[in-house]
């Protein structure tokens, strides 16, 4: 059956029309006449039966149906560009699509990639962040690096590492100190991460302690908004150490307490059952389960 889609010509002059509210700006970006801008609006409308501008003596406005349509044509066009460039881009390339979670992908795994680069120089890795599970059959992924409990189903699931954060803060904030106890950790401000909500309360608890304001105080929802945060003295926040190893090691934070948080759920690398037969994530999947065991021989 013919799908009923309009042309991509109609299409491209309408979403240059409605971004300028001017056909005679559309025709020069796309190098046409304004007659034809003209045209291919027209023959939208008539495809559409629906006005998308309303013509006056001063020129063009979109209706609000032309409005709500623009944005739409506009992302979609986005995509096919994208996806056009991704294409001429690998050129026949060998080429893995990866979610990733933001901090982890930009601290631990891209500092790492030269290395794969160097051993599978065939292969090219694109990164794309996600902090959440989703359905890879809706999806360009060929696999995923996220933090959870390994229950995605339609995958095979391998442990790269766990989080064991530690309350870390400014070296101004700590002081002349050389660590804050539990009993003075809960009386600074308690930096909040938005997908750990209970960290915190779960800190204090394997320390023997209740505290009632464990969970108040500013949320981020990445990992490096936190560090942030804590760089700039506005609180102690609960960081995995791998995640900061720069900002550790030029002293930009400081390990506030040794005492790490344990949590079952950990770092994997999940690939989707119709994908485990690929050389190319086969290669990748070892060369990442290495750089791990090298990290953290002893998870």
């Amino acid at each position: 059956m013919r799908r009923k889609i309009p042309s991509t010509t109609a299409l491209i002059s309408f979403e240059a029309a409605a971004r300028h509210e001017s056909f005679t700006k559309a025709a020069l970006e796309l190098s046409i006449t304004q007659g034809a801008i003209c045209r291919q609006i027209a023959s939208l409308e008539e495809f559409l039966s629906v006005e998308l501008f309303r013509r006056s003596r001063r020129g063009v406005k979109l209706t609000e149906a032309g409005l709500s349509y623009s944005r739409r044509v506009a992302t979609q066009l986005d995509a096919v560009e994208r996806d056009t460039l991704s294409v001429m881009g690998q050129q026949g390339a060998n080429v893995i699509e990866l979610a990733v979670v933001p901090t982890f992908g930009t601290q631990w795994l891209i500092p790492r990639l030269k290395d794969f680069q160097h051993q599978h120089p065939e292969v090219t890795v694109n990164l794309t962040n996600r902090t959440r599970p989703f359905l890879f059959a809706d999806t360009e992924f060929d696999a995923a690096i996220y933090f959870g409990d390994a229950d995605w189903s339609g995958t095979q699931s391998h442990r790269l590492m766990g989080e064991n954060p530690v309350p870390v803060c400014s070296p101004r904030l700590l002081g002349d100190r050389t660590h804050f106890t539990p009993q003075q950790i809960a009386e600074l401000p308690l930096l909040q991460q938005t997908t750990r909500p209970y960290a915190w309360r779960q800190w204090f608890n394997a320390q023997q302690l209740n505290i009632p304001r464990d969970m108040t105080g500013p949320r981020y929802e990445l990992f490096s908004m936190l560090s942030q945060a804590a760089m700039h003295d506005m609180g102690i926040a609960l960081i995995p150490p791998f995640l900061i190893q720069r900002e550790l090691k030029e002293q930009q934070l400081v390990i506030a307490s040794t005492e790490a948080l344990t949590s079952e759920k950990a770092y994997y690398l999940m690939i989707p059952d119709k994908k485990v037969e690929s050389a190319s994530l086969h290669a990748f999947r070892d060369w990442l389960l290495d750089q791990s065991r090298r990290y953290n021989p002893c998870k």
